[in-house]
């Protein structure tokens, strides 16, 4: 009766109400407190073998996020390198793989000088490479083990005062701390990989104005005599590259519709004159190398011989491979037998060569997100994998049986199930016929229900880069919110990584007018729908996502709300010396080139339009941050003293791009759930009350 009369909706309501409290969207107490989201933070990374046993790089915000290196032993989790050493390098600014094991030693990259240390299997540690005349002038990172006992390595030389004042070579570091520059075929390279006889070499190069995903070539070069490289030749990747053979029997064809990557853009395969990037290389023998390229749109593993052959191994409309922002990403490893562990769309799976079939892992259904940081050993595939309801985790797969077991412990406390939102794929349609991938996170509290009536208040999460991708991974960052009664909703924009080449390319010359718009439509999508209040949606987002916060909010009337972070706010200072290298040249694909187009990238500053800003507004920046230095989140901060507009900024010391600290996190969390809720119309209990200046 009761149903027939409200309706399933309203019923389902009615139950909850008779055992949860009735509170405000927003008021809701929560046991994700932000001290156990900051505990949560700091994933895992860059899983390998030492000898038989697992390892990995252990981020701990509660040192300052120190990063430590940690290994299964049969008597538990041992610490490999204790503090005061923090496993991480500074090239490209992002930093590179940290670490190599050599035998049952490791070779690892120390953030306070970026010098190379060597840990012996007695525990004891000693420094491999010199002190640089200008600190933290010289960096490695890359590690790979050479042939010899050698640690092959990308160093990075600081040569200036400018952020791109900076050259690369390869070195090869004997255990003695004898240092071999082995080659610099371009200006930006991954360390160079040995074939099995030791007679050549394999490496990705690209140059200025390219970023890795648009062009990075596959070379190799014979090793002279001397120890150093021959000249290289090319074997894919570059601009304006053919199509190319597939294997298995399979015809050439186009693939219109599969898995993860439709997004309404067909993808023609076998096109010719396409730009191609290549993403990972491995030997596979003498005269075969096996790569992940892109000439068909979409990051596919090729068998790639030295007289010029090439053939896809399995062709699929999905991304197996993906963007390079650090140096050692590994979205595939080899299991033999023509078989491979590939991380497809994201989630592990494994490629079958001879039958031309790529196939999930049954084990790993619940965590379909994985970090590009495979490792194998005796049929064993460890990485880093996590879920909607699993946090970032180290784990085993046994893919000849199919069975998985945990590694790492998780970080913090156990929340239950019930306060962790499941997202909900959704696709929405863009007004140029594309559609737009997003994960909807409602709010999710069992103990708690909003009044009748009430729409809940929605925040669209910006990813970063902008070449990326938000996954479907248990953030307790996001859930310190959605269990509050605030939803959120991650957007995939176009220009993100994971739907193919074209769709990556949406945002070519397109930054600041595509992601902003996709963004405004999925959440204007979400309130016409009735599932958010269209008066209370804000934005936030980091890095390119604070870029696309702070010119959404200051070019639309979408939100109410704008949290920016370490953004981007001036693009003719940050592409004119301002960041570092890598990215320096980044805004001639995202923009265009200067000076041609110096109007454009006035036009798309937030600089240029804080003076229409429709919103309340929250800056939160690193200090130290060498990627978008504070300079730019003041410039934004500056012309709001007696604007009016409500607004507040805190620059946290000891802090680069991104938050690793837990003082940190847990201070910028309560200043933004202060900020939603005197900007969006709620009162959060538990919090301080964040200053806003106008």
């Amino acid at each position: 009766m009761l149903i027939r009369a409200t309706g399933i909706a309203e019923a389902f309501r009615t139950i909850l109400a008779w055992v949860s409290s009735i509170a405000p969207y927003g008021t809701w107490e929560s046991p994700i407190t932000a001290e156990m989201a900051a505990a949560a933070s700091g994933a895992a990374h860059w899983t390998d073998f030492v000898q038989s046993e697992i390892a990995w790089a252990q981020p701990l915000t509660s040192e300052g996020g120190r990063v430590t290196l940690l290994r299964e032993t049969p008597s538990g989790v041992e610490e490999l390198v204790p503090a005061p050493y923090n496993v991480r390098n500074r090239v490209h600014e992002y930093g590179g793989r940290p670490w190599a094991a050599v035998g049952a030693s490791i070779a690892f990259t120390n953030w306070d000088d970026q010098r190379l240390y060597l840990r012996r299997a007695d525990g004891s540690i000693a420094a491999l490479t010199p002190e640089p005349d200008t600190p933290q002038g010289l960096r490695y990172a890359d590690l790979t083990a050479g042939p010899g006992g050698e640690i092959w390595a990308v160093r990075e030389t600081i040569t200036g005062p400018k952020p791109t004042d900076v050259a690369r070579d390869q070195v090869a570091i004997s255990l003695d701390g004898e240092i071999r520059v082995l080659g610099a075929s371009h200006h930006f390279l991954t360390a160079p990989k040995p074939s099995p006889d030791g007679r050549k070499a394999a490496w990705l190069g690209w140059d200025h104005p390219d970023m890795p995903w648009d062009t990075a070539q596959l070379c190799v070069a014979e090793i002279g005599a001397d120890g150093r490289f021959a000249e290289h030749s090319v074997l894919s990747g570059g601009h304006g590259v053919a199509g190319v053979e597939h294997g298995v029997g399979n015809v050439e064809h186009s693939v219109l519709s599969a898995g993860h990557g439709v997004v309404g853009v067909e993808h023609g395969v076998g096109n010719a004159g396409r730009d191609v990037a290549v993403c990972q290389v491995e030997w596979e023998s003498d005269d075969t190398l096996l790569a992940l390229a892109d000439p068909d749109g979409w990051w596919n593993l090729f068998r790639i011989g030295l007289d010029g052959s090439r053939v896809n191994l399995a062709p699929v409309a999905e991304e197996i491979g993906g963007a390079l922002w650090q140096l050692g990403y590994r979205w595939f490893q080899p299991l033999g037998d023509g078989r491979h562990a590939v991380l497809r769309s994201g989630g592990l799976a494994v490629l079958d060569e001879r039958d031309g079939t790529v196939t999930g892992v049954a084990a790993t259904a619940d965590l379909p997100a994985w970090s590009a940081t495979l490792a194998v050993r005796d049929g064993v595939v460890t990485g880093v994998a996590a879920g909607p309801r699993t946090q970032p985790t180290v784990v085993a797969v046994d893919v000849r049986s199919e069975t998985m077991r945990e590694v790492s412990e998780p970080r913090g406390e156990r929340v239950p199930d019930g306060y962790l939102p499941v997202p909900v794929a959704r696709r929405f349609a863009g007004a140029d016929g594309v559609e737009i991938p997003a994960y909807v996170y409602p709010p999710t509290n069992p103990d708690f229900a909003a009044p009748d009536g009430e729409l809940p208040p929605y925040v669209v999460h910006v990813h970063g880069g902008p070449t990326s991708a938000v996954s479907p991974a248990l953030s307790m960052q996001l859930a310190y919110f959605t269990s509050r009664g605030i939803g959120i909703v991650a957007v995939n924009y176009g220009g993100s990584t994971g739907y193919g080449r074209r769709y990556r390319e949406r945002l070519r010359e397109q930054w600041g007018v595509v992601d902003v718009a996709d963004c405004a439509t999925v959440a204007e999508a979400l309130a016409t729908a009735g599932t958010a209040d269209p008066r209370r949606l804000a934005i936030r987002g980091g890095s390119a996502g604070g870029y696309t916060g702070a010119l959404s909010a200051s070019t639309t009337t979408t939100y109410a709300a704008a949290t920016i972070m370490f953004p981007v706010i001036d693009m003719l200072t940050f592409a004119s010396g301002e960041t570092h290298d890598f990215e320096s040249r980044y805004l001639d694909s995202m923009v265009g080139p200067l000076p041609e187009q110096r109007q454009r990238y006035i036009d798309r500053s937030p600089i240029t339009h804080v003076s229409s800003l429709a919103c309340p507004v929250l800056l939160l920046q690193g200090a130290e941050d060498e990627i978008c230095p504070p300079a730019q989140a003041e410039s934004f901060v500056e012309p709001l003293a007696g604007s009016g507009i409500p607004h507040a900024y805190r620059c946290f010391d000891g802090e680069q791009h991104g938050f690793r600290r837990a003082e940190t996190i847990i201070e910028a969390l309560e200043a933004e759930l202060s900020f939603y809720g005197q900007t969006l119309g709620f009162d959060p209990p538990g919090v301080p009350t964040l200053p806003l200046r106008r």
